[in-house]
């Protein structure tokens, strides 16, 4: 296949079909009338190919401000491909394409990018994770199970110190994975270079007594040269994990990081809610997700089940299971981690676990860990034991009766149900 494809849900005063060939023209050889170099050779090149058009629905008002009026407001879903030979293998032109001005047509009253094919050419082209599940296990020592995480809390306010402080309770605690929170990247209250040599004097520290290495995931987003020297930093100090805000810095900001990279890149979607939040404009999380895989992220956020924001439990099944399947139709697959947070608890691990069929994700608690009644290590153990149960096939309820860690953390949290409309998507 040397063709790309993009599925888009519209909306349209003018009419789905009429919009669609608007949309076409606008993001490949046409404009707002013919143009004398606009041949039908090159058309037949070049231009945008209406691949498939599905009415879905209609409406008497438009879902977003539209400056053309219409008396009724159609909705369709419009399959457009364009060549390879157009821009290549370039993934902030493939952007440029996929979502640039077609964005801002007057003959789109709504207009959201729900699916992507690229042919194996990106794949062959392009680093993609570089060390995935593997080799994140392989940085923790050979670590088996889920990665049992949590967050630097407060987000921001604790100088180096404190933050080596909060540590140092964390790993004696025995977490797998702890990372900063996006807001805390070199500030001056809690400058990169000193957070670095002090969290990892403790790290380095812990590693020496116990064998266990734990994977911290330092935030250096910021301008690219000083990412790279934010990245030798941590190289000189035996750092693992690299934590980069993914939409701060952008595709080719990601890449430039991924091309200097010893260490795993844990890809945070910070912002992520401008696209996803509105059904009626955005860009999907399975479309963004293959891009940022390919431009060599090793770990991806994708919301936590049953979370604290907007996202249904539907769409997180959608996320998670969409960083473990091939990035293209043959080529390097390019799998990464997907990462659980916000509002996690013993109670969504075993259906987090499930939709995947793996262990190869990270489970980020702040809370579920921190505010169990017998203190941060048995937050942790009873994170454990829930992913313990979940592997074995028992309810969380029948493996507490002989673990009083997890029954606490039962008796604690509230009770969370997971609701799929469907089934498992990976049953």
């Amino acid at each position: 296949m040397n063709r790309i494809t993009a599925t888009y849900d519209i909306e349209s005063p003018v009419g789905v079909a009429l919009a669609a060939e608007v949309l076409a023209g606008e993001q490949s050889t046409g404009t707002f009338t013919r143009l004398a170099a606009e041949t039908d050779e090159l058309r037949a090149r070049s231009a945008a190919r209406i691949e498939r058009i599905e009415i879905t629905g209609s409406r008497a008002t438009p879902s977003l401000p539209s400056r053309k009026a219409g008396n009724s407001y159609e909705r369709g879903l419009v399959t457009v491909s364009w060549s390879l030979e157009n821009f290549g293998t370039s993934l902030p032109t493939l952007m440029s394409t996929l979502a640039g001005n077609l964005f801002e047509l007057a003959e789109l009253s709504a207009i959201r990018l729900v699916d992507m094919n690229l042919p194996s050419a990106f794949a062959m082209e392009h680093p993609g994770p570089q060390f995935g599940a593997t080799g994140t296990r392989d940085f923790m020592g050979g670590h088996q199970g889920p990665i049992i995480g949590t967050i630097i809390k407060p987000s921001v306010g604790m100088n180096p110190s404190e933050t080596a402080a909060l540590v140092q309770t964390l790993v004696e605690a025995g977490i797998d994975f702890i990372k900063d929170d996006e807001l805390q990247a070199n500030g001056p209250h809690c400058p990169f270079d000193e957070r670095v040599k002090e969290v990892s004097r403790v790290l380095n520290a812990h590693t020496d007594k116990t064998g266990k290495r734990v994977m911290y995931a330092f935030n250096l987003t910021d301008e690219i040269d000083q990412m790279w020297y934010n990245l030798e930093l941590l190289e000189a100090h035996g750092g693992t994990c690299a934590m980069v805000c993914i939409n701060s810095v952008g595709l080719t900001g990601l890449r430039a990081l991924r091309n200097r990279s010893q260490m795993t890149i844990h890809g945070h979607r910070a912002g992520w809610g401008i696209y996803s939040r509105s059904s009626n404009i955005g860009i999907s999380f399975p479309v963004m997700q293959k891009l940022w895989r390919l431009a060599g992220t090793d770990h991806l956020h994708v919301n936590g089940l049953a979370n604290k924001f907007t996202e249904t439990d539907d769409v997180i099944a959608q996320s998670a299971t969409s960083v473990q399947k091939p990035v293209t139709e043959g080529g390097p697959a390019h799998l990464a981690m997907p990462v659980y947070s916000s509002g996690q608890t013993v109670w969504q691990i075993d259906p987090a676990r499930t939709l995947l069929g793996n262990d190869d994700f990270i489970y980020c608690a702040g809370g579920g860990i921190l505010s169990h009644p017998s203190g941060t290590a048995a937050g942790v153990i009873a994170l454990r034991q829930a992913a313990d149960a979940a592997r074995n096939g028992i309810s969380i309820q029948d493996y507490a009766k002989e673990q009083p860690e997890l029954q606490e953390a039962i008796d604690t949290f509230p009770e969370t149900r997971v609701a799929f409309k469907g089934s498992y998507p990976n049953r």
